[in-house]
C-alpha cells in the first residue's frame, strides 16, 4: 500500500451527484467476462456477467480456464466467439423480472469483439431501456469501470452518470507482455508476417490498447526484459496520473511472476494491488505465460462526451 495520505474511495461521487440528485429507479448492471472482475463483485445485486464463449477443437465452453489451459497445452485449435444476442436478451429480461427499471450494459472494445453488437441487438428486443456502452478497452480497465459503476449506483447515481463513468474506462492503461505472437496470430489479432518475424527474432512484445485496438509498443528480446519493462511502464503511468491510482496485475499460468510484478508496484497503488487470472476469452488469444499490468485513476473523471457507437 502507498504511504501517501489515502483518498476516500469514490470521492468524486458527491461532487457529481449534487447537481443531479439521487436516482429513484432500480438500475441493473451487465458486463461480459472480458472485464476481469474479482469474484466478490460478481455477487453484486442486480448485476450479471455474460460469458464470452471459447471454442476448443469445435467444442464450446464458457469462461473455463481449465479447458483453455488443457487445449493450449495440447496444441488444440482455440478460438472465441461473441455471445449470442439471445443470451443478452435472457439476462436483460431476468433483471427486468427482478424489478430493474433500466439497465446499463458495459462491454469490451467493439474493435476486438462483436460482444457489444450482440448487446445492442438484444437491447432492441426488451421493453425496458438499456444503455449499451463500448468501453473501447478490455480486461481490468473495463473491470475498473464496472466496479466504479456499481459503487456509483449504490450511492444513488442516475443512469446518465453511470454511462459517463463507464465511458471513463479509457482513462485506464493496460500493458501486456506475451511470450509468443502465435496465439494472437491464430485469433486474427495480428498478421501472419508479424507473428513469423516476432518468433524468428525471439521477440517478447509488449502490447497495449489504443482507441480500442491492440497495438505493439515495445519488442524486448527476452521475457525477463519484458517483465521489467511492464514494471517500468506501470510506474510511469502511475507517476503521470493527476491523483492516486489503483493497479492490477493479470496473468495466465504465471502466478509467481504476477506476484513479483505486483510487489514491485505495490507502493504506487492507493489500494492493494489486485492480482487476477486473465479471463479465458483473453487468455485464448494471448496464450500461456502472459503478464499484464493495468493502471487507472482511483477517482476517475466521468466522461461527459456522448459516443456515436454507444
Amino acid at each position: 500500500m502507498s504511504e501517501r495520505t489515502k483518498s476516500p474511495r469514490a470521492g468524486w461521487l458527491p461532487k457529481w451527484l449534487a447537481p443531479r440528485g439521487l436516482s429513484r429507479t432500480r438500475i441493473g448492471v451487465v458486463t461480459d467476462s472480458a472485464a476481469c472482475l474479482p469474484s466478490s463483485l460478481l455477487q453484486s445485486a442486480d448485476f450479471a456477467c455474460v460469458n464470452i464463449p471459447i471454442i476448443v477443437d469445435n467444442h464450446v465452453h464458457g469462461d473455463d480456464l481449465n479447458a483453455l489451459m488443457m487445449g493450449l497445452a495440447m496444441g488444440k485449435s482455440v478460438k472465441t466467439s461473441r455471445p449470442a444476442p439471445g443470451e443478452f436478451t435472457r439476462v436483460y429480461r431476468q433483471l427486468q423480472d427482478a424489478g430493474c427499471e433500466s439497465i446499463i450494459s458495459i462491454h469490451m472494445s467493439g474493435q476486438l469483439s462483436g460482444t457489444v453488437d450482440a448487446a445492442r441487438l438484444a437491447a432492441n428486443d426488451v421493453q425496458l431501456p438499456v444503455t449499451v456502452v463500448d468501453t473501447r478497452t478490455v480486461a481490468m480497465p473495463q473491470g475498473f469501470a464496472v466496479a466504479d459503476v456499481l459503487a456509483a449506483r449504490q450511492a444513488g447515481a442516475p443512469l446518465e452518470m453511470l454511462a459517463q463513468i463507464a465511458r471513463s474506462a479509457t482513462q485506464n492503461s493496460v500493458y501486456f507482455a506475451v511470450p509468443s505472437l502465435e496465439q494472437l496470430r491464430r485469433g486474427g489479432r495480428i498478421s501472419t508476417m508479424s507473428s513469423v518475424l516476432g518468433n524468428l527474432l525471439n521477440v517478447k512484445p509488449i502490447l497495449h490498447i489504443d482507441d480500442g485496438l491492440i497495438q505493439p509498443i515495445e519488442k524486448p528480446r527476452s521475457f525477463a526484459r519484458a517483465q521489467a519493462r511492464l514494471v517500468a511502464l506501470g510506474t510511469d503511468a502511475a507517476s503521470k496520473a493527476a491523483g492516486p491510482v489503483r493497479i492490477g496485475v493479470m496473468h495466465f499460468g504465471a502466478a509467481e511472476l504476477a506476484t513479483e510484478v505486483a510487489n514491485e508496484l505495490a507502493s504506487l497503488s492507493e489500494e492493494p494491488v489486485q492480482i487476477e487470472s486473465l479471463p479465458a476469452v483473453l487468455a485464448a488469444h494471448t496464450g500461456i505465460g502472459v503478464l499484464a499490468v493495468a493502471v487507472g485513476p482511483l477517482n476517475p473523471q466521468p466522461d461527459t462526451a456522448q459516443r456515436t457507437n454507444d
